[in-house]
């Protein structure tokens, strides 16, 4: 049966779901955004919609089709963790660090190109590069590793790294817990995983990949922050600590390998039970396994993508502090405090108390219902979006204004600081992670002409690190950004803050990671 999207607004849009009366998946995206959404994108939201213990779905603009759910998405329940829409990435996140450097310091390209080497000296790029590719980074051994995955951002940890702690204020999560709400649980779980041959094998390895980027989508980026023309966006900005007109670096990367390893452990754990005991697989796809709360294989994956999560955090936080150290060594005197981390692939246990549940809980006369519960909010390609008075932001500084939302774009097209508004509570306090692919990796390869990426960057003036651009990750690969944006605001969710635009970038050409 075909998936047909049935318009509900200029930006929004519910997809039924054919022959079940729960509540359709809200969609987010103009008429030209939701065209980009292909049959394989919807059936899997449909597929995920339907699983097991699945009470909300959202599919916000940059959605396309993924590991059992697509990238995009945002799921909930209050019964069932799922690895597939938290993805192989444990936490891939963004963060962006302000510098109080004014854009003209870095005009010339001779300063632009010894910026560069400095940061790609300290945090190396690559899918299987770590610390002993370059010259200038952090050793982490074994026993800072273990410490590092159990406590995360601790005041120890960040001591031990040379991260400023206080800018685990500005986190979204600086530590993650195991599945009983303590650190004693991740303990017990990583001495189980350190227990097993080769795991244990690769455990130095993988530490050492602490303060990189890997490779594919994951990327560095130089950027000067435009903050928009109104009180409103004047107000947050100041409150996020943005300097208009000054150097910033925005950063997306996750978990590296130890996620990869850790989540994939998962999925093939998860498909031979439900091989072993017969289980029927939701829309039967091998990648939307699942685990009932409160079982051992629920409590197991929580810790792992917990274990995951808190190596994300702290390589968030060391490159920040990292690509502060660079610009300090060209720019002596240099000063940065970090904006925000924020992350796009993880589930957390929050109260869903506005997303309306029209099939799901009716009063006797009819009436829809609201549901005020607790439940696991997977947000896979999805990024967290708070506005001002959510009591999840009471006491800190984000209380009167919500909390920053980073969205990436493309370097020529730019990325986006925005802020959540109270229309967010439609999609569980969601928005999307970023453009978007609109074009797949193979495809983008056939398609796109090296030459053409190359020079669109020499013509917008902005350097890379890249010998040839990967034309993968070129702009055109991706779905037009102002576009999404527009989805964004139009359909009262999020209201932009700043502009970021690029003036050099740091990638690498190998697969995507997440």
């Amino acid at each position: 049966m075909t998936n047909e999207l049935v318009p509900t607004g200029e930006a929004t849009a519910i997809l039924p779901t054919p022959g079940s009366a729960t509540k359709p998946i809200t969609v987010i995206g103009t008429e030209t955004i939701r065209s980009t959404f292909d049959d394989l994108c919807l059936q899997q939201a449909v597929n995920s919609r339907l699983a097991p213990g699945v009470t909300d779905l959202v599919l916000n603009p940059d959605a396309h089709c993924g590991y059992g759910a697509p990238v995009g998405c945002v799921m909930t329940s209050p019964t069932h963790i799922y690895p597939g829409p938290v993805g192989v990435d444990i936490k891939c996140s963004m963060s962006l660090l302000q510098l109080d450097l004014p854009a003209d310091q870095i005009t010339d390209r001779p300063t632009r190109r010894s910026l560069i080497d400095a940061v790609c000296e300290r945090t190396p790029t690559g899918a299987g590069r770590g610390q002993r590719h370059v010259n200038k980074s952090r050793y982490v051994g074994e026993g800072l590793g273990r410490q590092l995955l159990i406590e995360g951002a601790s005041k120890d940890v960040c001591q031990q790294l040379g991260i400023p702690f206080d800018w685990t204020r500005h986190c979204e999560d600086s530590f993650h817990v195991g599945h009983d709400e303590t650190a004693v649980a991740l303990a017990l779980r990583l001495d189980k995983h350190l227990h097993e041959e080769n795991f244990s094998k690769r455990f130095s390895d993988k530490m050492q990949q602490l303060g990189s980027y890997g490779g594919g989508n994951h990327f560095g980026e130089c950027e000067v922050v435009d903050v928009c023309d109104n009180d409103r966006a004047r107000r947050v900005a100041n409150r996020f600590g943005l300097k208009n007109g000054r150097v910033a670096f925005l950063s997306h990367c996750g978990s590296r390998g130890i996620g990869h390893d850790l989540a994939s452990g998962q999925f093939r754990t998860l498909q031979r039970h439900f091989e072993k005991w017969n289980i029927p697989l939701p829309g039967n796809d091998r990648q939307l396994v699942y685990a009932p709360l409160g079982t051992a294989e629920a409590d197991a994956y929580i810790d792992d993508m917990a274990l995951g999560a808190n190596f994300a955090t702290v390589n968030h936080l060391l490159i920040n502090a990292l690509v502060l150290e660079a610009f300090q060594e060209v720019i002596p005197g240099v000063q940065g405090k970090l904006v925000y981390f924020i992350s796009h692939n993880i589930a957390r246990k929050e109260i869903v108390g506005d997303c309306v549940a029209k099939n799901d809980a009716r009063d006797p006369s009819g009436r829809s219902k609201k549901r005020s519960t607790m439940e696991w909010v997977h947000r896979k390609g999805a990024t967290r979006a708070f506005p001002a008075g959510h009591h999840a932001l009471n006491g800190t500084m984000y209380e009167t204004t919500g909390h920053p939302i980073l969205l990436p774009g493309n370097p020529q097209a730019g990325s986006s600081v925005m802020v959540a508004d109270e229309g967010a509570a439609a999609t569980c306090y969601s928005v999307n992670h970023g453009a978007g692919r609109a074009l797949g990796r193979k495809r983008a390869f056939r398609e796109l002409d090296q030459s053409t990426v190359d020079r669109s960057f020499d013509d917008a003036d902005i350097m890379t690190n890249c010998r040839t651009y990967p034309r993968d990750e070129a702009p055109a690969a991706y779905k037009n950004f102002d576009e999404v944006l527009r989805s964004v605001k139009s359909a009262g969710l999020a209201t932009e803050v700043a502009r970021l635009k690029a003036r050099f970038v740091i990638k690498d050409g190998d697969k995507a990671d997440d």
